[in-house]
């Protein structure tokens, strides 16, 4: 029997080199649409300000690496960093038009991948799938 753990990395690379190929098409790593989708997603939920450290929180990843994707992106346009109007020491990360909304893009295409990965699967099956994810990622978050 194969190990959970090599499932879960094994089910982690194909997902993710689906949504490198797709995110490649768009001059993009997999891991740079997946942070412009969140600063879209969080605009599209009313917040009124992004700052640095609440996407390393989302994206658990560190300040530096934060940094130099957030150059990257807005190197690339998709970005614009600008000063805090209630935090000088902060910078205000928002979508610029070319990226507005492309959160509901990424969402389309996750579903997608997930679709592909998930051919056979029942409906029910899926959802299960999806359940248990859930469950274990709040076991993650609790730690």
């Amino acid at each position: 029997m194969m190990p959970f753990g090599l499932k879960i990395a094994i089910i982690n690379r194909a997902f993710r080199k689906k949504l490198d190929e797709k995110a490649a098409a768009m001059g993009l790593t997999s891991v740079q649409l997946r942070v412009l989708g969140s600063i879209s997603r969080l605009e599209a939920a009313g917040e009124t300000e992004i700052h640095q450290n609440d996407l390393e929180r989302l994206e658990h990843v560190t300040h530096p690496a934060m940094t130099k994707m957030l150059q990257r992106l807005e190197g690339k346009g998709l970005i614009q960093c600008v000063p805090s109007a209630q935090d000088r020491r902060y910078k205000k990360i928002t979508c610029t038009v070319q990226s507005a909304g492309i959160h509901n893009m990424i969402l389309a295409q996750d579903a997608e991948v997930f679709e592909e990965l998930c051919q056979g699967l029942t409906g029910p099956q899926k959802e299960t799938l999806n359940q248990l994810a859930d469950l274990i990622l709040q076991n993650i978050e609790a730690e």
